[in-house]
């Protein structure tokens, strides 16, 4: 089936379908030509399966080393996560680096206070702790000051136009997670560790950062090199049956 561009005449774009062609409406926007390289069935089954074995490798670290981690990798991850898809391509996110001791100092200090409040104030209800007992936590947090970085992943409520209105974002929690999956999975590739740590409430993290009231705090990543001595729980992913439905044609 071949597609024919028509002229944008204000309606909503469109595929018209007919015997043998299509006609797609073109909106008043650039659009670029985009063709992916083509993978066989064959080859994209084997590229898929090393993505699949490499990320299965993954676990959430609470153990890290202090070796240093270069800037560059932080960035890479990052880029690598604003190719997320998101609504409206408004890329509702921020994504805050520290390497700085004393801001880690004060992180780690108010996302202990908070912690120290769910975990033994009475915050957390029961059946939470009963979930989190084989994760072995608690509300100690020593590896925000052992790890090089922090990544602090703030979503966009809202933006603004180049003349500073306000601009509405569209399904932010959506778009914000897509991109915190991408930078975990790039973290990885480059033989970093993390953990999506998300201290409840994380207001602190907003007043800490000086970050403006249009973003709140989604995820706080640690960032570093899994120590040599480092432990994981013995979990096990759900199978593929647990996971997905399938309506085969």
């Amino acid at each position: 089936m071949r597609i024919k561009y028509a002229q944008h005449d204000g309606r909503i774009p469109r595929l018209v379908f007919g015997a043998k062609e299509a006609q797609i409406t073109r909106p008043n926007h650039p659009f670029v030509p985009h063709k992916p390289a083509p993978v066989s069935p064959v080859d994209g089954l084997s590229r898929g399966q090393r993505l699949f074995d490499e990320l299965d490798a993954r676990r959430s670290v609470r153990f890290f080393s202090d070796a240093p981690v270069p800037r560059e990798m932080i960035e890479i991850a990052i880029r690598t996560a604003s190719t997320a898809p998101s609504g409206a391509h408004m890329q509702p996110w921020t994504f805050v680096a520290i390497s700085d001791l004393v801001i880690k100092a004060k992180i780690r200090e108010a996302a202990e206070a908070e912690e120290y409040a769910s975990y033994e104030g009475g915050r957390m209800p029961e059946d939470w702790r009963e979930a989190l007992e084989p994760l072995g936590t608690d509300w100690r947090k020593p590896f925000l000051e052992t790890v090089p970085w922090i990544v602090v992943l703030f979503a966009q409520s809202y933006g603004f136009t180049a003349d500073g209105q306000k601009k509405k974002h569209y399904y932010v929690k959506e778009s914000v997670g897509l991109a915190g999956g991408l930078f975990v999975a790039s973290l990885h590739r480059m033989g970093l560790s993390t953990l999506t740590h998300t201290p409840s409430p994380m207001g602190f993290l907003t007043e800490i950062l000086g970050r403006p009231s249009n973003e709140k705090p989604f995820i706080l990543f640690p960032v570093g090199y899994a120590a040599d001595d480092c432990v994981v729980p013995d979990l096990e992913r759900k199978p593929l049956d647990a996971v997905s439905a399938w309506f085969d044609g």
